[in-house]
């Protein structure tokens, strides 16, 4: 039978802890990575996460894999990864993904708003001029 996106989101939420912006903050500064998986017009339009790492969801698996020249050093499976979007739905299949990449510390803190709403600090949006 065909996995649907509520499969989909039931076996990722049960793979990967979601957390608040408080224990996502003590992560940080721990060395955690957290990693906005929203795409660049939405970074754009609404600024990001003070620190954040950006890569957007439809390249994390190439990112992700070390033996792949699009490698990005930053994800490494011995480090916390905690992971947004926009609302926590992708960062909660992208950390299901990761996890089956082997990466074994991840989290989703949930959308961009979670992260706002629990006082952390934002950049942006860009300021497009007039």
């Amino acid at each position: 039978m065909a996995l649907t996106v509520k499969d989909m989101m039931q076996a990722a939420n049960a793979a990967v802890e979601r957390i608040g912006a408080s224990k996502a903050q003590e992560l940080l500064g721990q060395g955690a990575l957290l990693l906005d998986i929203r795409d660049a017009p939405e970074l754009e339009r609404t600024g990001r996460a003070v620190g954040s790492h950006h890569i957007p969801r439809g390249m994390l698996e190439f990112r992700a894999d070390q033996d792949l020249p699009s490698h990005d050093p930053e994800l490494r499976k011995d480090r916390v990864i905690i992971l947004h979007c926009a609302s926590g739905g992708r960062a909660a299949l992208a950390g299901k993904l990761l996890k089956d990449m082997g990466f074994s510390h991840v989290y989703n803190l949930g959308g961009y708003s979670d992260w706002v709403e629990g006082g952390g600090e934002t950049i942006g949006p860009m300021d497009r001029g007039m």
